[in-house]
């Protein structure tokens, strides 16, 4: 005869059998979403590494272009970088000194598209910024100040405000809108840092459309 012990553990066992049939699958689905989910994440680890890897090693390609100054090697590096590793850091930094490179070997157009890619895809605002900030400098040299003003107003970047505000009013005073100029340029001084030298440009610039600012109380007790 079985003791109490034994019929205790036989309820158990029944109890387990019935909750597996209830639940059984569920838990079974559970467990494998979990693991294919780990997988995954291990694998994206993996991929984004890899691909981190071979973009270092394109970017290594085009940065020794670029130090012997061949834009027109640079470029070809650089559309295998944006094409293949697009994704990657490398990509966005690649496209600034691409930019750089062919605007120094006279390739303005090509300058503009490199710098076009960068601000319509990295991922970091910051990058997108730099690309929108120097794109509308060479718009502004090639007179296209709609252009220009539609790049800097997609420069988002609060660290660049100031340098924003500042072309903004280049743009625009070349157009021959003094006022409007001089409200971008003093909106550019009062958010550059006083430490900046690049503040005392920006100050000639006030000055030179006869609005110099007011100095400051550091200044004023000079």
């Amino acid at each position: 005869m079985a003791n109490p012990l034994d019929l205790q553990e036989q309820e158990q066992l029944e109890d387990i059998k019935a909750f597996w049939k209830q639940y059984g699958n569920l838990i079974a689905w559970l467990v494998t979403a979990c693991l294919l989910a780990y997988a995954g994440w291990n694998g994206w680890g993996w991929y984004q590494r890899d691909q981190s890897a071979k973009a270092s090693a394109v970017f290594d390609e085009l940065d020794k272009a670029a130090a012997a100054g061949d834009a027109e090697k640079v470029g070809r590096i650089f559309a295998d970088l944006k094409d293949r590793y697009g994704r990657t850091a490398l990509a966005q930094q690649g496209g600034l000194l691409a930019a750089k490179v062919q605007y120094e070997n006279g390739q303005a157009d090509a300058a503009k598209t490199s710098l076009s890619w960068v601000g319509d895809n990295a991922k970091e605002e910051e990058y997108r910024s730099i690309a929108r900030l120097r794109l509308a400098g060479l718009l502004l040299e090639a007179k296209q100040y709609d252009a220009a003003l539609k790049a800097l107003d997609e420069a988002k970047s609060k660290e660049f405000s100031a340098l924003v505000a500042d072309r903004r009013g280049d743009v625009l005073l070349a157009q021959g809108k003094k006022e409007q100029a001089l409200a971008a340029y003093q909106l550019a001084f009062k958010d550059m840092a006083d430490k900046q030298d690049y503040r005392h440009l920006i100050e000639a610039k006030l000055t030179a459309l006869a609005a110099p600012p007011a100095p400051t109380a550091s200044g004023a007790a000079k």
